[in-house]
């Protein structure tokens, strides 16, 4: 850690009067340790892009020093607040020049920064007979375990520099990672083991199997055969890990102080991830929603503005398809002080045209100011459905959107407003299957119910707010 401040206060010397500091903590004992391989993170805000960066400068006075940090697309390096934009701030202060046409810095010495994607798998033989010295990984658990181990495999170094490797990342419980860093968990609560956090283990890789030990001399007893004909150990890489959480970026906290509350309204799983670093937490039934969380009411405030959300299916039930998924659909409405009432859900397995009929019938009982939100299927039978069913909806408000993201994310919205008790439901012979179904969610075999009430929240949590009083 000494070494790491140590280092951080020469950068003061090339920029006068600038502070380039890690953050005591987490950030600093990431940049001071001497694993081969450091993984950085656990939560959200906890310091992690700042940390990545500036491990280069270390290395910017060395003319052969070269390093490329990886997203798994090109658009999370561009996105605002991402990586290319956060370099930006930094790296001009100690004389990098951005060649953002090929996503690079080129440093005076002659020293280069680079970002880059792996997209696909095979995107990594784009980097076949590389040697890159220092190797970067941002949101670890978005890569493939084999993209991961094929670019160790070009972590080499003629420029003077041990060839190392820094990665950041957010929980994952079905990660390689996960499993990767398991001893610094606690397999039982999901948290990291704050006395193991830094603490170095050695690897070595036989085959597709990790041999750990506490030492390199323990691994020894594993060889291979070199170019000269004799046994030897195979080499052996150090790793370790190193949680951080919001908490631990102080800066952060005093220029966002919201963000800790954006943080605490996200839903349980994806709050105890990236508030808590949790690596055990899994999306189960009964952690997206509870009935508990809603008042169930018998009257519907005036004022009320509505939009009605489809899950759309077109297989009746049969004896050879006794339980289809279903056309589903939900009534939300946001009140005049801000919270939402669910009014209304029914499902059915109909055919095509019966999935019409139902469309049809049910927007003429709820009237012209209730907006109807349908899912479009990608591609021109997809177009050509939402297209037809607009045209039978003439006079009526509609709204088409393909589905983007997960369902468990697009749920997420709703569930974290009824969590936070935002929600009621007015009472009706519904009722039951419709908690049941939330309940049961994501677990459950069908989720009909949960995508039509994900679309219905959306169209009037984010939609416009207009009523018959202020037309």
């Amino acid at each position: 850690m000494a070494a790491a401040v140590a280092w951080a206060e020469k950068q003061l010397e090339i920029v006068p009067g600038q502070t380039i500091l890690p953050q005591v903590g987490p950030q600093t004992a990431f940049l001071a340790t001497p694993a081969d391989i450091a993984i950085y993170g656990g939560g959200a805000g906890g310091g992690k892009t700042f940390g990545l960066l500036m491990e280069d400068l270390r290395h910017i006075d060395n003319p052969g020093f070269g390093s490329v940090t990886f997203r798994r697309s090109t658009v999370q390096i561009r996105n605002e607040g991402g990586l290319w934009d956060e370099s930006a701030k930094l790296y001009p202060l100690v004389g990098g020049m951005p060649k953002e046409h090929v996503l690079s810095w080129k440093w005076p010495s002659g020293a280069t920064s680079s970002f880059a994607h792996l997209e696909h798998d095979k995107t990594r033989f784009n980097w076949q007979g590389s040697q890159i010295p220092l190797i970067k990984f941002d949101e670890l658990t978005h890569f493939t375990a084999v993209q991961f181990w094929y670019m160790v495999s070009r972590n080499r170094s003629m420029c003077g520099v041990r060839p190392y490797i820094r990665a950041t990342c957010n929980p994952d419980a079905d990660s390689w990672v996960a499993t990767l860093i398991e001893w610094w968990i606690d397999q039982d609560t999901g948290y990291p083991i704050p006395e193991r956090s830094g603490v170095l283990r050695w690897f070595v890789r036989v085959g597709e199997d990790l041999k750990w030990a506490n030492s390199p001399e323990d691994l020894a007893i594993y060889t291979m055969v070199n170019e000269d004909g004799d046994t030897v150990p195979i080499p052996a890489k150090s790793l370790t890990f190193i949680p951080a959480k919001l908490t631990d970026n102080k800066a952060l906290m005093a220029a966002d102080p919201a963000y800790m509350a954006s943080l605490l309204a996200l839903p349980l799983v994806e709050r105890e991830r990236l508030l808590g670093g949790n690596w055990k937490i899994r999306p189960a039934a009964g952690l997206y929603f509870q009935r508990s969380w809603c008042r169930v009411v018998d009257a519907v405030p005036a004022g009320t503005v509505f939009g009605r959300g489809y899950d759309l299916a077109a297989t009746p039930r049969t004896a050879e398809s006794p339980d289809p998924d279903e056309t589903s659909s939900t009534k939300i409405g946001r009140t005049p002080d801000g919270r939402y009432i669910v009014v209304d859900n029914h499902s059915d397995a109909l055919s095509p045209a019966g999935v019409e009929r139902l469309i049809l019938n049910t927007a003429s009982q709820d009237g012209l100011m209730c907006t109807i939100s349908l899912p479009q299927d990608p591609g021109q039978a997809g177009k050509s459905q939402v297209a037809g069913l607009v045209k039978m909806l003439s006079g009526y408000t509609v709204k088409s959107s393909t589905e983007t993201g997960d369902k468990v994310t697009r749920f997420s919205l709703f569930s974290s407003q009824a969590e936070h008790g935002n929600v009621d439901v007015l009472r009706g012979p519904w009722n039951e299957k419709w908690f049941t179904a939330l309940e049961g969610f994501p677990t459950a075999k069908h989720d009909d119910d949960a995508d039509s009430t994900s679309r219905a929240f959306e169209i009037v949590a984010l939609g416009s707010s207009y009523t018959l009083e202020n037309l």
